[in-house]
């Protein structure tokens, strides 16, 4: 039971990167790009911008059900990146739902604009700034130790740093990706085609920089990765995909299909090679301890419970997700 809880929580985490970090990552390739793509970015994007938070949402409902003790830690210790990202959607969520359905374009327009570029980077940046405090090892309890040490400490450091702006380039790599398919306009085509390859090798060298910031903050993030047979296995297969997909760019038709599918397989390996170093372990305590999947869950009668609204709840949303997409494809398409 706990095993299938675990396995929806990793789905969830995963479609969120997938989709969500997409959609942040638009909003980082429009920053790059001008004003003149606003009008592909947000073609693309309103159909399922909104929608895809269901998987962050589902993420969070599974921690404070299934394991209460870690999302109280998260929510009381990392409580000002948390902040961050919830400000950063909400601000990002509200400036693109004005631009976007706004039918008069005055002044407020260009507000709205900075704004939905500026949350773009704020919540993949502060993302990856929580995860990287989760793995690092410096979250205590101690209030004695002062304000500073117990609520700032533990993410305002080099590897943390480095964590969230590798985050921001993986969503803003994804996006250019996307977005290579979602335009006919040959210029716009060979414009993302440029992003995916620059943000595709800024993606590498942020990666290998989260290993040297890893051992400069003492976490010997690389020898883990190492230990782990699986971990090294998908890190070398998602370093392989660079190659394939960088050939399917140079394709004068590039094959969107692949395009994704490698993207996707890309991110997935990523996680994946994460969660085999992390696991079982949620958060890694500066007094040494851990909080685990293990000595952190509810009693059996609430993950029995929570179970079954989980497959309950998927049955629903699976389908009409697949629909949303559809529909709103074909619908694209005709147009």
């Amino acid at each position: 039971m706990l095993t299938i809880i675990i396995i929806i929580l990793g789905a969830s985490f995963l479609l969120y990167t997938l989709l969500g970090g997409a959609d942040f990552g638009a909003g980082i390739i429009e920053s790059f790009a001008g004003k003149r793509e606003e009008v592909t970015i947000s073609k693309a994007m309103a159909p399922v911008w909104e929608a895809n938070h269901v998987w962050l949402i589902l993420a969070v409902v599974i921690l404070f059900t299934a394991f209460p003790l870690v999302y109280s830690s998260l929510s009381t210790v990392l409580h000002i990146p948390l902040m961050m990202v919830l400000l950063g959607i909400i601000c990002r969520g509200s400036a693109f739902t004005f631009r976007h359905y706004d039918i008069v374009i005055d002044k407020s327009h260009k507000y709205y604009t900075l704004l939905f570029r500026v949350s773009s980077f704020v919540t993949p940046i502060f993302l990856g700034i929580i995860l990287g405090a989760m793995m690092l090892g410096r979250i205590t309890f101690d209030t004695t130790k002062g304000f500073y040490e117990v609520f700032v400490a533990p993410w305002l450091n080099l590897f943390c740093i480095v964590m969230g702006i590798f985050s921001a380039c993986l969503f803003a790599y994804l996006s250019a990706l996307f977005l290579v398919g979602e335009t006919t306009i040959e210029r716009e085509r060979k414009m993302y085609v440029r992003f995916s390859k620059r943000f595709m090798l800024l993606t590498m060298l942020m990666g290998l920089l989260v290993f040297i910031a890893a051992s400069i903050e003492g976490h010997d993030l690389l020898s883990d990765f190492l230990h782990s047979v699986t971990s090294l296995i998908t890190l070398i297969l998602a370093t392989f995909l660079c190659p394939v997909i960088w050939h399917f760019l140079n394709k004068q038709k590039n094959k969107t299909i692949y395009l994704r599918i490698g993207a996707g397989l890309q991110v997935s390996l990523i996680l994946i090679g994460w969660f085999y170093i992390q696991f079982p372990v949620l958060i890694k305590m500066k007094s040494g301890s851990s909080l685990t999947f293990f000595n952190t869950q509810a009693p059996e009668s609430t993950l029995q419970q929570l179970l079954i609204a989980l497959l309950a709840g998927l049955i629903l949303i699976i389908p009409g997700f697949i629909y949303l997409f559809k529909v709103f494809k074909i619908k694209s398409n005709s147009q």
